[in-house]
Order: C-alpha cells, then structure tokens, then sequence
C-alpha cells in the first residue's frame, strides 16, 4: 500500500497547527477547485488530493494516528475497524499472519509491523520465518517547475519504533511529472541481518502562471504593444531560470506567431547539459484608453491605410 505525504499534499511541516493545515487547505482548495479549472484533470486529481489530506490532518485523532504508524497507519484503521468493532453474537479474536495471507494472497499490502501489531508476538504459531529485506515505500513529493528546472533539496522526516528519522534529499534538475526517485534504504526496516527497502519519490509539479511544459520544451506567450507588432523591435523575454533573453520582432509580425529561443527549454534529468528549447507565442496588446493625440495618429492610419 503507497504512503501518501498528507503534509506535502498542503505543503505544511509536519509541526505546523490546526489554523495552518486550515489556512493552506483553503488556499490550495480556492487554487484547484474544479468549478474554476474546467476541463483540467490535473487540478481535479489535486482537489481530490488535498481533500483527502485535509480529512486526515484537519481530524486530530486520524492525525495522531497517521504520526504515529507512519506507511501503516491506514492499513491499522482498516484492520481495527474489521476485527475490533462488536457485533451481535460474534466475538473478536487475533488473526494470524497465515489466515491473512490467506485472505490476501502472497502480495498482501501489510507491512511486518501490522501483522505483529494485530498477532500480538508476529509468529503465534512459531512457525520460524526466513528474514526478509524491508518493503519499497512510495511517496508524492510536490516541486514547483523552478524546482525541477534547478533540482531541489527536501528534508523529510518520519516516524520509525526507534523514534523520529529525517533525511537530506536531493532532487535532480530535470525530473517530470510522475518521475520517481530513488532514496536507497529509506522503505521499511528489514527483518534481521536484512537491508532496509527502499523510499521512491514520485513527483507532482505543481502548475506555473507563465510556462507550461511540454516534455523538454517550455512554451510561454509575451504581450507587445501593437506599434512593436508592425514597427518591429527588440524585447525582452523572461526565462524559468529567472534571466532574460532578447528576441527581435520584425516588423508586421501577426499576433500568433511562435518564436522558437533553442537550448532554454527544461535540462534532461539524465543530461543536465542536455536542454530543451523555448517557444514564444506573440500576443499584441490593444490599448484601453486613447489620449486626443494617439486618436489622431489612428485616425490618419486609417486614412492612410483606406487611400
């Protein structure tokens, strides 16, 4: 079963209080609500997702429980609702890791620390079991597209029976939507003598107000005055990594057109030297408001352009 990182999801510490976890679900909720990203599944994938960590975190008895078990606390609150709740005529008693195993087949989504949790000893039977290595853990890790274009660095902080465990990440330039990183030997301890599993961290990018991305690619759009679109001229465009670049405009170029500025787009996460490149799409500016002068200057433009 996938650990989801309810405290990424909102982008809080795992510190942070009620009135935070309150104050960022609002904002993120305003952010991604459907009603105003129609036809976007991505903000709608990320509505059902803050939703989901608002109902864990905001409830101070699902968050004690969600602290304290870590990857197995929603595998403990399934269980206990399944084997501990009272029912007319019918009694409650310990299931085995073998009737699990059953039930569940070989691939069942328990961890050894909720078999030994609802067993009591782990090994009721004492049946000896052969050490194994610790489970792969998945984890959501949310980067703005600055953070994937320049690579990024996390601490992350878990809970672990030996008390609180953090550990220095560091995200590589060019991951993509869904990449996974790997975090060696930060999954579920292993049993004795065995190495721990592995922590892979799936990545979530989180939309950006003027580039979108398309694979290596950066598409952005820039707005010029409508004398710039047919006097042509020099402007300046804004980069992801915050310089800027400059692109001329011919004279009489339409709105519409596509400029295409190679090698500044995304670096490849295998090949940072490796970029992709970035296309403008020009938009002209109309004015909203005319001076007596300029509505003169349109005027003879006008006659100019009907002689």
């Amino acid at each position: 079963m996938d650990f989801k990182d309810y405290y990424a999801a909102l982008g809080i510490p795992k510190t942070a209080s009620d009135a935070e976890i309150k104050r960022a679900f609002r904002k993120l909720a305003r952010q991604h609500h459907p009603d105003l990203n129609p036809g976007n599944t991505g903000s709608e994938s990320r509505f059902k997702e803050i939703n989901e960590a608002n109902e864990v975190l905001g409830d101070p008895k699902t968050r004690r429980k969600y602290d304290e078990l870590g990857a197995n606390w929603r595998a403990y609150e399934q269980g206990g609702t399944q084997y501990s709740q009272p029912h007319t005529r019918r009694h409650t008693r310990t299931v085995s890791p073998e009737e699990m195993a059953g039930m569940f087949g070989d691939d069942a989504p328990f961890s050894d620390f909720f078999t030994t949790f609802f067993s009591g000893s782990g090994n009721p039977s004492n049946i000896p079991r052969t050490p194994q290595r610790g489970r792969d853990v998945e984890q959501p890790i949310t980067l703005t597209l600055e953070e994937a274009f320049g690579g990024a660095s996390r601490q992350l902080q878990f809970s672990r029976p030996t008390g609180a465990h953090s550990v220095d990440v560091r995200i590589p330039a060019g991951v993509r939507e869904g990449s996974r990183v790997k975090v060696h030997g930060e999954g579920e301890p292993g049993g004795k003598d065995m190495p721990s599993g592995d922590l892979f961290l799936v990545v979530r990018l989180l939309p950006h107000k003027k580039f979108e991305r398309r694979g290596q690619d950066l598409y952005t759009k820039l707005t010029v005055p409508v004398t710039t679109a047919v006097l042509g001229a020099d402007v300046s465009v804004p980069t992801l990594a915050g310089s800027s670049l400059k692109l001329r405009i011919p004279e009489l170029t339409p709105a519409g057109r596509t400029f295409r500025l190679k090698g500044h787009g995304m670096p490849e996460a295998r090949k940072p030297e490796t970029r992709g490149d970035l296309f403008v799409t020009l938009e002209i500016q109309i004015p909203t408001q005319l001076t007596p002068e300029a509505r003169a200057h349109y005027q003879a433009l006008e006659k100019l352009a009907e002689a």
